[in-house]
């Protein structure tokens, strides 16, 4: 059994570093914009997450990872309250207006333009948006626990060649 999972955890790395090419779509080595002219789009919360006020919500994509395992977007959302589940890792930088952030075990942060904060995936987090907050997002999707564990591993083991020391 175990030979299988440490067979599976290769098969993903190698996978995982082969890169992925779309068919009829040129890789696009750079993407910029001016966050300020994207165009945003209708993002309805879920309304069971909806807690308070009617929040309406927007979001752009800026850029998406070769592997779709990445992605950058502007997001935007006018005053109210409600929970919100990530289900990739997020990092987010606040561009404009504020957002108050009350996390699973009750931690309160108060997230304002030009401050960052990170949401690991499968996790809750109830937003209150007084106003009006807009931020940029990067988002990652989490590797499988077994490619996890696989990837650190790998990583564990270049540090220590780096190093000089060998196992």
């Amino acid at each position: 059994m175990a030979w299988k999972m440490m067979l599976a955890s290769a098969v993903a790395m190698v996978v995982r570093s082969v890169p992925v090419v779309v068919p009829g779509s040129p890789p696009r080595p750079f993407v910029a914009g001016a966050s300020d002219r994207m165009v945003l789009k209708p993002a309805p919360i879920d309304p069971s997450w909806i807690v308070n006020g009617n929040p309406v919500a927007r979001v752009g994509e800026h850029s998406r990872s070769a592997d779709e395992a990445g992605q950058t977007a502007i997001w935007d959302c006018t005053a109210g309250e409600f929970r919100w589940f990530f289900h990739w890792d997020e990092t987010v930088m606040i561009l404009e207006g504020e957002v108050h952030v009350t996390t699973e075990d009750g931690t309160v942060s108060v997230l304002r333009a030009g401050d960052i904060g990170y949401f690991a995936g499968g996790t809750w987090a109830t937003w209150r948006i007084d106003t009006y907050v807009r931020k940029i997002a990067f988002l990652r999707k989490p590797f499988p626990a077994p490619v996890a564990m696989a990837y650190r591993l790998r990583s564990a083991l270049r540090a220590l060649k780096n190093t000089g020391r060998s196992t």
